[in-house]
């Protein structure tokens, strides 16, 4: 019996542990949704080596890897084909060091509403129109 008594203490200390909230500081970091990446609009986001050649253009298709997207082709009717929410890349051959971003309308195929122009080495904008 005298050793039920002995006990009684460390198991109110050790119940009273179990129960009472221990906080461990861990380095704050914002939460993914307030998190703020670059915005598309901002930074051209396509690798370098993903860029159409001079004088040609590619199909972009935001959100899909690079090893996804279609392969560079001719400028000819390119606008016309390309997808909803598609952007057609250019690099043009005078200017090698601009790329120009024509963004295809998000729910109309082949609409273009906006054309934007990159510095090609470091992706950002240096013109939206």
């Amino acid at each position: 019996m005298r050793s039920a008594r002995s006990l009684a203490p460390a198991l109110a200390v050790f119940a009273a542990a179990a129960c009472s909230s221990v906080h461990l500081h861990q380095p704050s970091e914002p939460a993914p949704e307030t998190r703020r990446a670059p915005s598309t609009a901002a930074t051209l986001g396509i690798p370098p080596g993903h860029l159409p050649p001079p004088g040609q253009c590619r199909v972009w298709m935001p959100g899909q890897p690079p090893g996804h997207q279609p392969r560079a082709r001719s400028c000819d009717g390119i606008d016309r084909t390309a997808p909803a929410g598609s952007w057609v890349v250019y690099r043009p051959s005078k200017d090698k060091k601009v790329v120009q971003v024509r963004v295809i309308d998000e729910r109309r195929p082949g609409v273009v509403v906006h054309l934007r122009v990159y510095d090609a080495e470091r992706g950002t904008l240096l013109r939206d129109g």
